[in-house]
């Protein structure tokens, strides 16, 4: 069902830099230059926000991302959170846009802010949305900032990514205790033909190509898998849109397939948003944009249906 290839293509070297030797000043700086604005935060993410807010959700900026620095803008953080936020209830953290250019994390929480807030707000959850943590890399349709960091390797001690830093510090400001954390993403064509050579460019090693895979999986953490709940929420997401296959080697973008639909990281020891909390139960939704057969529409279900499903489990649990 795939349409990328099973086999990596011939590319050309990433057009800047030295094959073999990692960026410097320069190279960034050139980098840089080529990436221009093709949407806008404030109109596709703060205007929605702006507008109505469901009755049991309460908006706060938690910062401001400025990059005056580099002869750019500065961009408001904006979160949700739970107007009636009652310490015996469980926490749970949903984050969207921390790579900018993954379009259905934004609008698949944007959607779910609409629709579902008010429903489990009222029910038995304190919520906290972080809809965009890169709103650069919103605009320019990028993986990094625009200092060419991948913002979902810097969730760390003193992180050097300011998108990472604030979103973890808005987090503890809100308490800091998490019992459940849905990070919402994308694996597109583009990974192997720009993201991944630019990084392999930038570190001056070789690009480790992978075939991207048609279809939803998710990225659960490896020191908390909890395969039960992973299941859960794949059970969910196939009412929706269908669930990316292994490849030939029984692996998903090089990671061996711990069950259907379902690979693991060790989030902690690679920086990632997932994780940055000590949630019981985490997870990393992947959807296929580029599929031939899966709508926008589809995609932002698709994350609105991994929230809800991981909801429903944790009143369970």
């Amino acid at each position: 069902m795939s349409t990328s290839p099973s086999t990596p293509p011939s590319t050309p070297p990433y057009p800047i830099g030295t094959p073999g030797t990692p960026w410097g000043a320069a190279e960034k700086a050139a980098w840089l230059a080529r990436q221009k604005p093709q949407r806008s935060y404030a109109e596709e993410v703060l205007a929605p926000l702006m507008a109505k807010l469901p009755a049991q959700a309460e908006l706060f900026q938690y910062g401001r991302l400025d990059y005056g620095r580099l002869g750019l803008g500065s961009y408001p953080l904006y979160a949700v959170r739970s107007r009636a936020w009652k310490a015996d209830r469980p926490v749970v953290l949903v984050t969207g846009g921390v790579h900018g250019y993954e379009t259905s994390g934004v609008h698949g929480a944007l959607q779910w802010l609409t629709h579902e807030f008010d429903r489990h707000a009222e029910a038995a959850f304190n919520l906290l949305l972080l809809p965009c943590i890169s709103p650069w890399g919103y605009e320019t349709v990028n993986r990094w900032n625009p200092d060419a960091l991948d913002p979902n390797r810097q969730f760390k001690q003193d992180s050097p990514a300011a998108e990472s830093a604030l979103a973890m510090a808005c987090v503890a400001a809100c308490g800091g205790r998490v019992d459940l954390h849905v990070d919402l993403h994308e694996t597109t064509d583009t990974d192997n033909s720009e993201f991944g050579p630019a990084k392999a460019a930038r570190d001056g090693v070789a690009f480790d190509w992978h075939a991207i895979p048609d279809g939803f999986y998710l990225v659960a953490d490896t020191e908390r898998p909890v395969p039960e709940f992973q299941r859960a929420l794949i059970a969910a997401v196939r009412r929706v849109t269908h669930i990316a296959a292994p490849d030939a080697q029984g692996r998903i973008i090089g990671e061996p397939l711990q069950q259907a639909g379902v690979i693991n990281y060790a989030k902690r020891a690679l920086g990632l948003c997932g994780g940055m909390t000590d949630a019981r139960f985490v997870t990393t939704t992947e959807v296929y944009p580029d599929s031939p057969t899966a709508s926008p529409a589809e995609c932002n279900q698709a994350q609105m249906a991994t929230i809800t499903a991981a909801l429903d489990y944790l009143r369970r649990a």
